[in-house]
């Protein structure tokens, strides 16, 4: 079962919090990181994203990068920006898009449930991106950033998180930039954390990472890291237990992942639509845009048009639990065999659009000429990436997109 824990927070006073809310580290490049906190003295991509407070042209993974976020984070403690809670607790974070609010218990989540199971994985790993991470958490002595997991809902932890928001005001509640809204409550009654925690260890068999697998295995790595240095480990540490947000696998939702590819592979337009008729029925789409409406149906943009592409029965595998996935049956049936693009890690002749940008930005691309073609796949639900998971296989990359993304700064956790 899971061990999910409290623990005291350090968070922003309320008149700075929209200010020091930042988008997680991996969702900008260096010069849009200077670009948002541009003006924002107390923004968290000071300590998240260091080098913009460097010279322009700072290798981003040098020691001197990783030094300046501590320097910060240092700053941001002594000038009164995040302030210690002086008591263990949990915390609610809620966040609403399209009028959709999604709530999460923030916690520390168990290093050794990383390593024996409980919390399961559905991607690979890439040691470097691991080591940047493991690397900040080391010199700053925290885990500066949450990870986003998810866990089958129960009944009894949604109605304390909806009594709690019910009967108290929000500690935190604005709306950011891109519109959407972040709201947020420190439980600050002793029974009702406690309550928390007894609840995920007798009813929460499972935690899953939705987002953040390099932060996830970093904040583990960490842990490891200290237990395997100090002689007197007890497993009560605070570096046992990374930060995590853990929200109910029913109130969250998959945004597609689309892909756009650079050019035809030295076919001519006929010829890949032959090629497609031999696994796919297809139609073209009067309309400006199209979106895939179910399993196994895509969208495909070419030549200012867009087509519906249904998969074939008998080109997916419905027993396998990676085969019936869209975007294997993408993989498998067009873009290696069409496309010539084997490994989605490496190819440069691919890429990749979250479906929060829309269909227009897959437009965009291919009539600019950048791409020659784009697909549009219908998003994985959570069902499939949690028996994915509990089965121990591993999804292709670039399969799920979340959204909202989680904002850094609300709390933080140091691993002392």
């Amino acid at each position: 079962m899971a061990k999910v824990k409290p623990f005291k927070g350090y968070r922003p006073p309320q008149n700075i919090v929209k200010d020091l809310a930042s988008l997680p580290y991996d969702v900008m490049n260096s010069k849009e990181a200077a670009q948002m906190a541009e003006g924002k003295e107390t923004s968290f991509l000071h300590i998240t994203r260091a080098e913009i407070d460097m010279p322009e042209g700072t290798d981003i993974h040098s020691d001197d990068v990783y030094k300046k976020s501590l320097e910060n984070f240092n700053m941001f403690i002594d000038k009164g920006w995040l302030i210690q809670d002086n008591e263990e607790r949990f915390y609610i974070y809620a966040q609403t898009m399209d009028g959709r609010t999604q709530y999460g218990i923030v916690g520390g989540a168990c290093m050794d449930d990383y390593f024996n199971g409980i919390i399961k994985k559905h991607e690979l790993t890439r040691p470097d991106k691991e080591e940047d991470r493991t690397r900040i958490i080391r010199i700053t002595e925290a885990f500066v950033e949450p990870v986003f997991f998810s866990y089958r809902a129960v009944p009894e932890i949604d109605t304390i998180v909806e009594n709690w928001v019910k009967n108290h005001k929000a500690d935190y509640d604005f709306t950011a930039e891109d519109g959407f809204g972040h709201h947020f409550w420190a439980i600050t009654e002793a029974n009702t954390n406690k309550k928390i925690e007894e609840l995920f260890q007798t009813k929460v068999p499972a935690t899953y990472v939705a987002d953040g697998h390099h932060r996830t295995a970093a904040g583990a790595l960490i842990g490891k890291e200290k237990r395997d240095a100090n002689p007197n480990h007890t497993g009560n540490e605070q570096y046992n237990y990374f930060m995590a947000v853990h929200f109910p696998d029913n109130q969250l939702k998959i945004i597609d992942y689309n892909r756009v590819i650079k050019d035809l592979n030295g076919l001519t337009e006929s010829e890949i639509f032959n090629l497609l008729l031999e696994n796919f029925d297809i139609s073209e789409i009067e309309e400006k845009e199209y979106r895939p409406n179910k399993l196994h149906n895509f969208a495909m943009y070419l030549d200012h048009k867009w087509y519906s592409l249904t998969a074939k029965e008998g080109t997916y595998d419905n027993n396998d639990p990676i085969g019936i996935l869209d975007v294997t049956i993408l993989s498998k049936q067009v873009l290696e065999p069409i496309f010539g693009i084997k490994d989605l890690r490496t190819d440069k002749r691919i890429d990749f659009v979250g479906g929060i940008r829309g269909l227009g930005e897959l437009k965009k691309r291919v009539d600019s000429g950048e791409m020659a073609v784009a697909f549009a796949l219908y998003p994985v639900s959570m069902e499939q990436l949690i028996n994915i998971a509990d089965t121990g296989n591993i999804m292709p990359p670039k399969t799920t997109w979340f959204e909202p993304k989680l904002r850094s700064g609300l709390v933080v956790k140091t691993l002392d």
